[in-house]
């Protein structure tokens, strides 16, 4: 999640500059996700939330790739 401080960032900023700490912020949401999905794999013992879990890492993973590439065409 974002800090008070960086959804306030979010706020006025227009065009590119609002693109780029988009794009920043959900890269960073995004690996936070995987994180904690990495942690229910390794700990969690139901397997239905172990296979949500890898299904999060997957997808997680390719749209933080996808917005990287958004990120260097900003």
């Amino acid at each position: 999640m974002l800090t008070d401080a960086e959804m306030e960032q979010l706020r006025n900023p227009e065009g590119a500059k609002f693109d780029r700490l988009f794009l920043r912020a959900m890269i960073r949401h995004h690996e936070g996700a995987i994180e904690i999905a990495e942690h229910q794999l390794d700990t969690g013992m139901h397997p239905d939330a172990k296979a949500m879990a890898q299904s999060i890492i997957t997808s997680q993973q390719a749209e933080i790739e996808h917005m990287r590439q958004l990120f260097d065409t900003q």
